[in-house]
């Protein structure tokens, strides 16, 4: 956008500062080129134009070395705006490896549910192939994000789904539901532990005064106890896909621009729905295609660090814009005067260019 009108201010600078030496004051036409040629280089909007892609550049390669992908071109400027965070839960704010705890399901029951979780990629569902890897998978098993897996009336997901009575005793943590026609439901509980930097991360993203939300289907008590260990004040459990889609647009509607960091198939909807996304490189791959960036390894603090360089990249492209502006400020009337010569002008303009890109290499240093 600047180019658009940039160029043409630059041509009529340096023709107007011709006419005035030639027309105006009566100068002979050989030095009133000099002088127009001397305002036409240092008015060259080189620093101008490296006030943003430098910083980019710096900001993007800093990443990269900590593992983190932008995959948007507009996903650092759009992290910066950020002012709301929602997070989902199963293997994003914890570690996503869930271990099936014993219980009163028999190994029958087991290779059952197992030979239909076997086609998810579901942590949950993953943990229970992993029990029974010998198993062959159900055919014509049906996946509905938020709710379970269904063949043929058998159904494994969650409690609701697979009618199960809320008055059916069950434990605390995240659970999978075994329902058969004719038969007593199965409950298959597991233990789910909270990435070991979810908490400081928690604590990092308070500093830095952006509101947290914590949006899971899992059932309440889960998601309480997990919000209460990692620091978090606000959650919604028993989420569906569609829940938190509207709590992502209900956000926008109130002004906000909510980033929201999640790695699961009924999590792909709401980070296609969030001014912007973020999802772990563990995620299944439709929620990765959906996201706008990438973080790898098993750290959730990727989260803070790429809000706090995005924030420092949008205050070094002011910056940059800044020296930009004080440069044209101060040289061009002194070229226009006829007091810097051509060659002055050109060590004057590449040293613009310069002190923008040292600037923006700052962002490359790690506090």
């Amino acid at each position: 956008r600047v180019a658009r009108w940039y160029a043409p201010v630059v041509h009529t600078a340096a023709l107007g500062t011709f006419l005035v030496w030639t027309l105006g004051l009566g100068v002979a036409w050989q030095p009133a080129l000099l002088v127009a040629v001397s305002v036409l280089i240092i008015t060259c909007p080189c620093a101008l134009a490296l006030a943003v892609p430098v910083v980019q550049v710096v900001a993007s390669g800093r990443l990269m070395r900590q593992g983190i992908l932008m995959k948007s071109a507009t996903a650092l400027e759009r992290l910066a705006q950020v002012d709301a965070i929602l997070f989902d839960k199963t293997g994003t704010l914890t570690q996503g490896k869930p271990e099936l705890l014993p219980g009163d399901w028999s190994e029958k029951d087991l290779a059952l549910a197992a030979s239909l979780a076997a086609v998810s990629r579901h942590p949950l569902a993953r943990a229970l192939a992993r029990k029974c890897p010998e198993v062959e998978p159900l055919k014509d098993v049906t996946e509905l994000a938020g709710l379970g897996l269904e063949s043929d009336g058998v159904r494994l997901g969650r409690r609701a789904w697979c009618q199960v009575s809320d008055e059916l005793e069950g434990g605390e943590g995240p659970e999978l539901w075994l329902a058969v026609t004719g038969r007593s439901p199965v409950r298959f509980g597991f233990e789910d532990a909270p990435r070991l930097d979810a908490e400081a991360t928690i604590a990092a993203l308070k500093k830095m005064r952006i509101p947290l939300e914590l949006v899971s289907g899992d059932r309440t008590y889960a998601v309480e106890n997990l919000a209460r260990k990692v620091g978090l004040d606000r959650w919604q459990a028993l989420c569906l896909p569609a829940d938190k889609v509207a709590r992502l647009e209900e956000l926008k509607q109130e002004g906000h621009k909510p980033l929201m960091v999640g790695d699961g198939l009924n999590d792909a909807p709401a980070l296609s729905a969030a001014f912007v996304s973020m999802s772990p490189s563990t995620a299944v791959d439709v929620s990765q295609t959906a996201a706008d960036v990438i973080f790898q390894g098993d750290r959730l603090m990727s989260v803070a660090e790429t809000l706090g360089v995005a924030r420092r990249a949008n205050l070094l492209v002011k910056q940059n814009f800044g020296l930009a502006l004080a440069y044209n400020l101060v040289t061009v009337p002194l070229a226009m005067a006829g007091h810097v010569t051509p060659l002055i002008a050109a060590i004057a303009m590449s040293s613009s260019s310069l002190v923008v890109i040292l600037n923006a290499l700052r962002l490359g240093k790690r506090r």
